[in-house]
């Protein structure tokens, strides 16, 4: 079973569906907790070294984002595909994986 239909099966055993706009909302939030961990560790970033992340902020980020996909009948593994070609495009004709936005 892939992670995604995991992740929908657990949402729809627990009755916890819900709109896009709260899964954007949750994705956030949960990013949120990720630098909160990480601007702790290292005192705000006076101390990179000192970077810890609870591994399991990681995983509530990689659920949200699942959830999210799945709200949105996005197949994550696609779209995944889909932006390392763009990366690896942008490397190939910039040298860069940013957007240069």
């Amino acid at each position: 079973m892939d992670r995604q239909q995991q992740v929908a099966d657990f949402l729809a055993e627990y009755d916890l569906e819900a709109d896009p706009a709260y899964r954007i909302l949750d994705l956030v939030s949960e990013v949120g907790e990720v630098a909160k961990d990480a601007s702790v560790s290292t005192d705000y970033g006076s101390a990179p070294g000192e970077l810890d992340v609870n591994a399991d902020e990681v995983g509530d980020v990689l659920f949200a984002v699942l959830a999210l996909a799945d709200s949105l009948d996005v197949d994550a593994g696609e779209a995944l595909d889909e932006a390392l070609a763009k990366y690896e495009e942008r490397l190939a004709d910039t040298g860069s994986a940013g957007s240069g936005e």
